[in-house]
């Protein structure tokens, strides 16, 4: 298996960008995926071409049955699954930096106008709001990661099952006739087969649990409308959190000319 330090230092570098759920989920993929892949499971693995015993003499009758059994290598498919999964994650992380290069453009602007518009999506110490168009991106790669999975998990079921079968029969040409076949270390390999499936659905579950976190939170953040305030024209009677500043002020001034009118009739009375 190929070096995992470019990618391990891209995801790396989304933990700044992410919510406390993304930071665990990124923990589970570098040691529970990563880590485990490269130590453990390609030494169980091994070259499982050549460690593929058929009943056969035949030349070329092993290598169409190993084909036919397993279309990817369980090793190869893993190593898939990572990397496609971990794609929207570094296609959020890109759309995470440009936004805080404008921003630290704006806040420069800023201190030479300040009317330019304040930085929305960064703090002074740059670190990341997600929100506004940042959170639609955050959860649109969200939605990719969920997919990604289960369509990882789906084809990992119909590809391989949930265990490694010890033997199996092998019907395809050039082998003339039934071949039986056998694997090496079968226990081993169920046991990291079961693993990761179990890995994968502990993704899953961070990535829709991340999903309703935010929709929550967006909801919270989301300001509460009043209902329909009815007053009376006596501003002393107001609440002044419950109507605009303008309508106090229409109010306040209809007022002040009720009581002029009064003043006026009674004098002229």
């Amino acid at each position: 298996m190929g070096d995992w330090g470019f990618l391990s230092t891209l995801l790396d570098k989304v933990q700044a960008h992410s919510t406390v759920i993304g930071k665990i989920w990124m923990s589970v993929l570098f040691i529970f995926r990563i880590l485990v892949l490269g130590a453990g499971v390609e030494n169980v693995w091994g070259d499982e071409q050549s460690d593929l015993i058929c009943n056969t003499l035949t030349p070329g009758c092993e290598n169409v049955c190993y084909d036919w059994k397993f279309p990817i290598s369980h090793v190869r498919f893993w190593v898939m699954q990572i990397i496609f999964v971990s794609t929207p994650t570094l296609l959020y992380l890109g759309h995470a930096i440009h936004i805080i290069h404008q921003e630290n453009k704006l806040r420069e602007m800023r201190k030479r106008d300040q009317s330019v518009q304040a930085p929305k999506y960064t703090d002074e110490n740059g670190k990341v709001r997600i929100k506004g168009k940042l959170l639609c991106s955050y959860l649109t790669q969200l939605f990719f990661k969920i997919i990604l999975e289960v369509a990882f998990i789906v084809g990992q079921y119909y590809l391989y099952g949930f265990v490694m079968v010890a033997e199996f029969f092998c019907t395809k040409g050039p082998c003339p006739v039934i071949t039986q076949c056998f694997m090496s270390r079968p226990t081993e390999k169920t046991i990291f087969m079961i693993f990761m499936l179990a890995v994968a659905c502990v993704s899953l579950a961070l990535n829709v649990l991340e999903v309703c976190y935010l929709l929550c939170c967006r909801v919270r953040r989301r300001p509460k409308h009043e209902g329909v305030v009815f007053c009376n024209t006596n501003a002393s009677n107001v609440p002044l959190g419950a109507i605009s500043r303008e309508a106090v002020e229409s109010i306040k001034q209809n007022s002040v000319n009720g009581d002029m009118e009064k003043h006026w009739a009674q004098r002229n009375y």
